[in-house]
């Protein structure tokens, strides 16, 4: 498949998610916990179908990894990683801060990624050898002077254990603490990608979490890599760094690595 064929598949599927998610947003819908703790809903899950019910049509011999239901085989060495509402949370709450994440992989590394706000009708596209866009038109990060001056997001604090979030509290006292965002989930790596946001930085994330935002954020002219500063990939160990100036990884590693 042609990646202009691919790019409009990821469309079509997140335009499936949006249908499924947008009847249930800021309706009184019950929730449940995953073993995990996470809250899951209909809407997660009926998001997910949808989305696979189109892979399964058009290519069913792609994988398809879904938060909600799993990993299915596939023939092709292709595998399209879902998750149908990233920030269940902020969804529950009636914030439009979640997003629908969709991507491709191939042989273990994302080519393709989409973030979608279903409710505000935002919709970041990054591709490899593409440039970013927001709705069709192109987006870029911002260059970051200095560590110092930069904006750190996070999704919240109790999503580190107590090793990385000293490690996480040691980047935060380097950055501009009064710019710091707490909360947004992958709405925090598209405004990064849009020149809003500088570093975000994470923990325990997985593959469904943050496969999308690499072609995203890169595609956009910045960076993601681990905490060591190396490249993600299907088997990274889900500690998550996003820059929007690549000049500062350096900087943000070294700062990472102070804490204790």
């Amino acid at each position: 498949m042609k990646l202009d064929a691919e790019i409009a598949l990821a469309n079509r599927l997140a335009d499936a998610a949006r249908g499924a998610i947008l009847p249930h947003f800021r309706t009184p819908l019950p929730s449940e916990r995953k073993a995990d703790r996470t809250p899951v809903t209909l809407a997660d899950r009926a998001a997910e179908e949808a989305m696979r019910a189109i892979l399964a049509a058009e290519v069913p011999e792609d994988a398809v990894f879904g938060e909600e239901f799993g990993a299915s085989n596939g023939s092709s060495g292709r595998t399209w990683v879902l998750d149908p509402i990233d920030g269940t949370t902020a969804f529950l709450a009636g914030r439009p801060i979640f997003g629908t994440l969709i991507a491709l992989v191939v042989e273990g590394w994302p080519v393709l990624g989409v973030i979608d706000q279903p409710v505000l009708g935002e919709r970041w596209l990054g591709a490899t050898g593409r440039a970013t866009t927001l709705n069709g038109d192109t987006v870029r990060t911002r260059g970051c002077p200095s560590l110092g001056e930069a904006a750190l997001a996070t999704t919240g604090p109790h999503y580190f254990d107590d090793h990385d979030g000293e490690h996480f509290m040691a980047l935060a006292a380097r950055t501009d603490h009064k710019r710091m965002v707490m909360g947004g989930d992958c709405y925090n790596y598209a405004m990064l990608a849009s020149g809003f946001i500088d570093v975000v930085c994470e923990a325990n994330l997985k593959l469904h979490d943050y496969a999308a935002l690499i072609p995203v954020v890169e595609g956009a002219g910045g960076l993601m890599a681990d905490w060591n500063g190396e490249p993600l990939h299907a088997a990274s160990s889900g500690h998550v760094l996003a820059l929007g100036d690549p000049a500062r990884l350096e900087d943000v590693v070294a700062a990472l690595a102070c804490g204790h």
